[in-house]
């Protein structure tokens, strides 16, 4: 007999793993964070001895939600920016609120706060880009969640840096001060082509080279952004970080609304990871990546929520449905998104894309223990033929049960267990007061 910390018994487990994609009436055990064993009942449990054991019947575990794209601390200017085009957006609500009221206390509340709903939300790893990037890492970990930190590049000030000179020597000195933390990754992360200039670019390419890091940015995210490319350079966004050297697999690429078939087999070649946030461009007027193609070409192609400002909700679960039905009425072709591939587009994908994969992303012994319980027994869930279809085109957020992260609860039997809800709250209703009053 095994001994092993947990034993979660559930209805199904659907692993992200081509090679055992899904299991029913499974068994996974837990031992130092990671997965030790898994599959059927009658194959696994006779062997083992937890110190603690989980009894999910009506349950399907999968691996944790992975976010990304996103920029949590926007979850404090969720709604003020409603039915407006994405310039307009920006320009007109939130870069003035955010030039009035970013701070470092800003970043920390509204980062929690999108940590509550997260966790809630079954996400046990995110990818931000926003500033004051040290305090979104230690209020991840503080959180016990796992983050992707954007170590956010700009040309022009803000509170965070004053040029981009500041930005890049901050982004070396916050890398440097989580490296090799366990629940922390870091990637450069220039804004856009359209807000970062080339030598800047060239600059943080030239940085992520020597420190083996990812590029993430915004890339071809509205017509209006390539036209104006086109009409300022001469070449489209994607042309230019392609002179630049930038087109290869260490780019991660959120939007990608405005793709031609040239671009598409561009991406595909260069083996970069696009990452697709239908919701957020649906309520920008954006567009739509062409997932299917993208897909059909295989470019890894990952889901994220963008943030709270535009889409209003950080629901991954709601994201794989929009972006399983999107797919759908574009090509007119009811397969071109089956719900599986959803879910692997929200977790192994999303791994892929930060690098990550080899620990997280799938159900796999050997790997982190980051899972998502999600409990099917409710009447509108009600009767289960197929678990994940099921989870893609009728649970959300509410029917998320149980997360974990390398073993530890963060979310058990629907109870936060590592953030102070009411506090996230109150200082939420707080900001609220102040932003009301500049809006």
């Amino acid at each position: 007999m095994n001994a092993c910390d947990t034993l979660i018994h559930a209805g199904w487990a659907a692993t992200a793993n081509p090679e055992q994609p899904l299991i029913e009436n499974a068994v996974l055990a837990i031992s130092d964070g990671r997965i030790v064993a898994l599959g059927p009942v009658d194959a696994v449990r006779p062997h083992w001895q937890a110190k603690q054991q989980l009894e999910r019947p009506d349950a399907l575990l999968i691996p944790g939600l992975i976010n990304a794209h996103t920029h949590a601390a926007m979850a404090l200017l969720r709604g003020v920016g409603d039915d407006m085009p994405l310039q307009a957006w920006l320009e007109q609500r939130i870069w003035p609120l955010e030039g009035q009221f970013v701070s470092e206390s800003f970043v920390r509340d509204g980062t929690r706060l999108a940590l509550a709903e997260m966790i809630r939300a079954g996400i046990t790893c995110f990818n931000d880009m926003y500033f004051c990037a040290d305090t979104v890492a230690q209020t991840a970990i503080d959180a016990r969640a796992r983050v992707c930190i954007g170590l956010v590049v700009l040309d022009f000030p803000t509170m965070w840096a004053s040029d981009a000179d500041e930005y890049l020597q901050k982004a070396q000195a916050v890398h440097d001060q989580f490296a090799g933390h366990a629940l922390v990754t870091t990637q450069f992360a220039p804004h856009s082509p359209y807000a970062v200039s080339e030598a800047t670019l060239a600059r943080a390419r030239t940085l992520a080279n020597q420190l083996d890091l990812k590029v993430h940015t915004h890339l071809h995210e509205t017509a209006s952004e390539v036209s104006q490319s086109l009409s300022e350079h001469g070449a489209t966004p994607l042309d230019r970080l392609d002179q630049l050297g930038m087109v290869n697999g260490s780019l991660l690429a959120a939007h990608m609304t405005q793709m031609s078939e040239a671009d598409i087999a561009r991406v595909a070649q260069a083996r970069m990871s696009v990452v697709h946030c239908p919701q957020s461009n649906m309520k920008l007027a954006s567009g739509t990546a062409p997932v299917p193609a993208l897909l059909q070409a295989g470019v890894n192609v990952a889901l994220g929520t963008d943030g709270s400002a535009s889409n209003n909700n950080l629901d991954m679960i709601e994201e794989m449905r929009a972006a399983a039905l999107l797919a759908k009425v574009v090509s007119g072709d009811p397969t071109a998104l089956p719900a599986m591939q959803a879910l692997e587009m929200a977790t192994i994908n999303g791994a892929r894309a930060l690098g990550i994969d080899e620990h997280t992303g799938s159900l796999e012994i050997g790997k982190w223990a980051d899972i998502t319980c999600v409990n099917l027994n409710a009447a509108h869930l009600a009767p289960v033929y197929d678990p994940v279809s099921t989870l893609v085109y009728a649970a959300s957020a509410a029917d998320v049960q149980d997360v974990f992260v390398a073993g530890r609860a963060l979310l058990q039997d629907r109870q936060l267990m590592t953030i102070d809800e009411a506090d996230a709250l109150a200082r939420a209703r707080e900001w609220r007061e102040r932003i009301q009053t500049a809006i």
